[in-house]
């Protein structure tokens, strides 16, 4: 499994698209926070906070997240490789854990150089070092979090076509529903009664709930949970040439 970890990680970062990936996540959040004039630009609203990425990194990642994965298996199925990737010595819940982690591996590193802005923010808060760094501890673990589970959904969306283009519909569909539908869903008339409960099945409730700086056990298992479900069912997709 590790073999085929270093190969995914070295298949992203010797091609084009781990670094446009990379860049413009950065490139985006750069314009945002430093900028474009509004309510995410650090300067214009005087005080040192990291809130803007926080609240911009998910929305990119929703678009981003899915071009990594959409050619995880779709293009292997694609291009008949498929199965000389399925009969290697792993199983197939090894093969899909392989290129889970990858794509955590490629999300980690387009975060760590946004720490660059934290240092800076660090720097200019009056007095210095004026910052809730619980918040924003919390927001780091919770957007590594929320990317894991946006990579889980687009493995699944990747396993179950061998079109990349659909794959990648599919998958900001199902991450966008993951992320905000539930919440939109709460609000409407239909679901007065239970829509804490629905509100609570989406991604965002649990994400704002790490920002605030304290992790709660139940967001991690509910975002573990997320992923797992979506790693069983990518699994259950390979394994459904079998049938």
């Amino acid at each position: 499994m590790y073999s085929l970890l270093k190969k995914e990680i070295n298949s992203f970062l010797s091609s084009i698209l781990g670094y446009v990936v990379i860049v413009t996540f950065l490139l985006v959040v750069s314009l945002f926070l430093w900028v474009f004039p509004g309510d995410f630009n650090v300067l214009d609203n005087g005080y040192s906070s990291l809130d803007g990425l926080f609240m911009i990194a998910p929305w990119v990642y929703l678009f981003l997240i899915p071009a990594i994965t959409m050619r995880s298996f779709a293009e292997e199925k694609k291009s008949g490789t498929i199965e000389l990737l399925l009969t290697r010595p792993l199983s197939d819940l090894q093969i899909v854990l392989a290129k889970y982690f990858a794509g955590i591996v490629l999300v980690i590193f387009s975060i760590i150089p946004t720490l660059i802005y934290y240092f800076a923010i660090y720097r200019l808060g009056s007095p210095t070092g004026n910052i809730d760094i619980g918040a924003t501890n919390g927001s780091y673990i919770g957007i590594i979090f929320l990317a894991s589970s946006f990579v889980a959904i687009g493995l699944f969306a990747s396993s179950i076509t061998d079109n990349q283009v659909i794959a990648f519909i599919i998958s900001i569909f199902l991450c966008f529903i993951a992320y905000q539908g539930f919440d939109s869903f709460s609000n409407l008339q239909l679901f007065s009664g239970i829509d804490n409960i629905i509100a609570d099945l989406g991604i965002s409730q649990h994400y704002l709930s790490m920002s605030r700086g304290v992790i709660d056990t139940r967001d991690v298992i509910y975002f573990i949970g997320v992923s797992a479900i979506f790693i069983l069912m990518t699994r259950t997709s390979l394994e459904s040439r079998k049938w």
